[in-house]
């Protein structure tokens, strides 16, 4: 089952590399989107998918018992849906606030809104 896993996460970073290389800003935050999804979805997979028993360490033992489920990757994948759920909140946000002030989701014509202050240029 792992290396199906594998599989849809190298295709899910694929296209979202895909999307966030486009010029549309709504195809960005598509893009970031799935990106902290296969991130996720990885993190997961790292763990290992065993159907074991939970991690629960019985009384007196040092060690829990063989054939548990680690509990590591599942406690990071829930830090990290935390925090892609906000960095894709403040993307929707300032994409939002991007378009009403310049009425556009096209990159090139969001830098061509920029002031030209002669930086870069020679005299």
């Amino acid at each position: 089952m792992e290396p199906i896993i594998a599989v849809v996460v190298g295709v899910l970073m694929a296209a979202s590399v895909y999307l966030m290389l486009s010029r549309n800003l709504v195809r960005f935050v598509f893009g970031l989107a799935l990106i902290s999804h296969a991130a996720n979805l990885l993190i997961f997979v790292s763990g290992g998918m065993i159907r074991g028993m939970t991690p629960l360490i019985a009384p007196n033992a040092a060690l829990p018992e063989p054939g548990v489920a680690n509990a590591l990757p599942q406690a990071l994948m829930l830090t990290a849906i935390v925090i892609s759920f906000s960095v894709l909140a403040f993307a929707l946000v300032l994409a939002f606030r991007t378009y009403e002030e310049l009425k556009t989701v096209d990159t090139d014509a969001m830098r061509a809104a920029e002031p030209d202050n002669g930086i870069g240029e020679e005299s």
